[in-house]
């Protein structure tokens, strides 16, 4: 039957083995892929740096170097968990909330630096002297929350316009820091201001943060609680000295605007936070 019909068709040979191509998977190492990932916005940064280097140059001559680098590095070192764009507004918004303090200060007369940025911590201002009371502290610290909860409002507004979901995380991350800096313990704004209602309120925002880092532990909660045990310990033994005993010398006007400025904040925040969570996407 074969002679008749011919041979039925064979599937074609398989190449020899030696002739196969073979192109073995190479192992990545870890350790590579971490680094290349957690250099990658700072070389970005770097590459920036390097194509606008006549606005650096400009920027050293304004005596804002150090602000405009330390923003750079925050920018990149948020980039690395939040993205480019989210990263560069929340930058801002720290800003817009430092400059709030820079303002007030200025606006009473003490000298004050432009803000330095610390990736993960914020941003901090150097004054050469404090403010003349614990009224005019209180102004000061609040200064801060209040133009940067309304940086963050402008987020807010901005979102809904253009339907921005990046514009309303930026609202929602704007509030809540504002928020977090009402706690009335130092560093942090809210013991600033609480000094003007009364110096013991620091107890409340020191249990606060006690709370939060039994419940949500953070090196940078542990930094600011260490930090600010130290000072208020140091401003409360200090607070009968007579040097320091008319500082917390208040009027109870000035005591009740404090008052009311301070909780209206926080209840504000806090609202704004809530109806941002309960928008539908």
């Amino acid at each position: 039957m074969s002679d008749l019909w011919g041979d039925p068709p064979r599937e074609p040979a398989p190449p020899p083995i030696e002739l196969r191509h073979y192109d073995p998977i190479q192992p990545k190492s870890g350790l590579r892929e971490l680094l290349r990932k957690l250099l990658a916005p700072f070389i970005a940064v770097g590459i920036l740096l390097a194509k606008f280097k006549f606005l650096i140059f400009a920027l050293f001559k304004l005596k804002f170097a150090a602000t405009a680098l330390s923003m750079f590095v925050s920018v990149g070192a948020y980039a690395l968990f939040f993205g480019w764009w989210f990263a560069v507004g929340a930058v801002l918004l720290i800003f817009v909330h430092e400059m709030g303090h820079v303002i007030e200060l200025r606006r009473q007369g003490v000298p004050a630096s432009a803000p330095l940025f610390i990736p993960f911590v914020g941003a901090s201002i150097g004054m050469r002297g404090l403010p003349d009371d614990a009224w005019r502290e209180a102004r000061v610290g609040l200064a801060g929350p209040v133009v940067g909860s309304l940086g963050a409002a402008a987020c807010w507004l901005a979102g809904v316009q253009l339907d921005s979901d990046l514009l309303r995380a930026l609202a929602y991350w704007g509030f809540l820091i504002n928020l977090f800096n009402l706690i009335p313990f130092l560093p942090l704004d809210g013991g600033r201001a609480v000094a003007a209602l009364h110096p013991a309120v620091w107890g409340i925002g020191l249990l606060a943060l006690i709370g939060f880092v039994v419940i949500a532990p953070n090196p940078i909660l542990l930094l600011i609680l260490l930090l600010g045990g130290f000072e208020v310990w140091r401003r409360w033994k200090q607070r009968h000295e007579p040097q320091y005993a008319g500082y917390y010398k208040v009027t109870a006007a000035q005591r009740l605007a404090i008052a009311v400025t301070y909780f209206g904040l926080a209840a504000t925040l806090a609202l704004a936070m809530y109806e941002l969570r309960n928008i539908p996407h």
